[in-house]
């Protein structure tokens, strides 16, 4: 009996601990979704604005 009991035990505590975890997961991965937004937003942005740049420092009469 007592090692039904802890085969239980084991399986509840799989599936319980497996959802604790993805619930804290969701929130932190919420949590610091606006900042990496905002990182994603800055890269790319200064990412555009160096090609730019660049195509025009090659191409200095064509713009």
């Amino acid at each position: 009996m007592v090692h039904r009991v802890m085969q239980r035990v084991d399986v509840l505590l799989e599936k319980r601990l497996r959802d604790a975890i993805a619930h804290v997961v969701q929130e932190q991965t919420r949590s610091v979704l606006p900042r990496l937004r905002e990182e994603v937003e800055s890269v790319v942005r200064q990412s555009v604005y160096e090609a730019v740049a660049d195509e025009l420092a090659s191409h200095p009469g064509s713009a």
